[in-house]
C-alpha cells in the first residue's frame, strides 16, 4: 500500500485537533524598537515645527523618518503580526506608512512650506490609529502611545491645511509630549521582556496581563481560531 494511502488508513475516523500540530515560535517583543523609531521622527519634527533649529533642517528631520523610522517600524509591523498580535502590527504598519509620506513631502518640498494634501493625509492618517488605540486598551500604555501618535498627526495635518504657525507651535508641543510617552514606553516593555516581569508600570490588564502573569495553557486557548491556523481569516 503506498504511504500516502497508509497515512490516510492511520488518520481515517480520528478528529482533526489529535493529529494536527500548531508550532509557536517565541520571539521579542518589537514594541520597543517601534517605540524608539517614533521617538527620533517625533522629536525631529517637533524641533523645526517649534523652531529650534532652522527650517532648512525639515529635510534632515525628513531623512531620519525615512531611513531610520520607518525601516524599524515596518521590521516591528512584521513581527507584530508574527508574533499573533494584530493590534501592534496594525499600529506600527500605520505609523510607519504615515512617517514615510510625511518625510517624503518634507524632504520634496521647499524649507518651511506647508501642503494641505499632506495635511488631509495626516488627519486621515490619525483618525485610522484609532482602530488600534480602541482595540489595544488592554495594554494601556501601548494604547496611549498609539492615541498620543493619533493626536499628533491631527493637530499636525490641522497646521497643513491652515497654515498657522499657532497650530505649528501646537504640533511641536504635541510631538515632545509623544516623544516622551513613547520613549518611556520603549524602555518599560524592554525591561518587562529582558527581566521577565513588569520593573516600571505599563497598565495591563485582561488578556493582556495574562499573556505575561498566566500559564502556557492560558496562551493556547483558542489559537485554532487565529489567523494562520484557521482555513479562513
Amino acid at each position: 500500500m503506498p504511504q500516502q494511502e497508509q497515512e490516510q488508513e492511520q488518520v481515517r475516523g480520528v478528529p482533526p485537533e489529535a493529529v494536527a500540530r500548531v508550532v509557536l515560535r517565541p520571539i521579542g517583543t518589537p514594541l520597543p524598537l517601534g517605540f524608539v523609531g517614533l521617538t527620533v521622527a517625533t522629536t525631529a519634527f517637533a524641533a523645526v515645527q517649534l523652531g529650534w533649529v532652522p527650517q532648512t533642517q525639515g529635510r534632515m528631520a525628513a531623512l531620519a523618518a525615512l531611513a531610520f523610522t520607518v525601516p524599524v517600524q515596518l521590521l516591528a509591523a512584521v513581527l507584530g503580526f508574527g508574533a499573533r498580535d494584530p493590534v501592534a502590527g496594525t499600529g506600527m504598519g500605520i505609523l510607519a506608512g504615515t512617517w514615510a509620506v510625511a518625510g517624503a513631502a518634507t524632504l520634496t518640498s521647499p524649507p518651511g512650506a506647508t501642503s494641505p494634501g499632506l495635511g488631509v493625509v495626516l488627519v486621515t492618517a490619525g483618525l485610522t490609529l484609532l482602530v488600534p488605540t480602541a482595540a489595544g486598551s488592554a495594554k494601556l500604555l501601548g494604547a496611549v502611545v498609539m492615541g498620543t501618535s493619533a493626536l499628533r498627526f491631527v493637530v499636525t495635518g490641522i497646521a497643513e491645511i491652515s497654515g498657522s504657525p499657532w497650530w505649528m507651535t501646537a504640533a511641536g508641543v504635541v510631538g515632545l509630549v509623544l516623544a516622551a510617552v513613547s520613549l518611556y514606553a520603549a524602555f518599560a516593555f524592554e525591561l518587562q521582556d529582558v527581566l521577565g516581569r513588569a520593573v516600571l508600570p505599563v497598565l495591563r490588564r485582561g488578556a493582556a496581563a495574562t499573556a505575561v502573569e498566566g500559564t502556557v495553557g492560558d496562551q493556547l486557548q483558542g489559537v485554532v481560531h487565529e489567523a494562520g491556523v484557521r482555513q479562513q481569516l
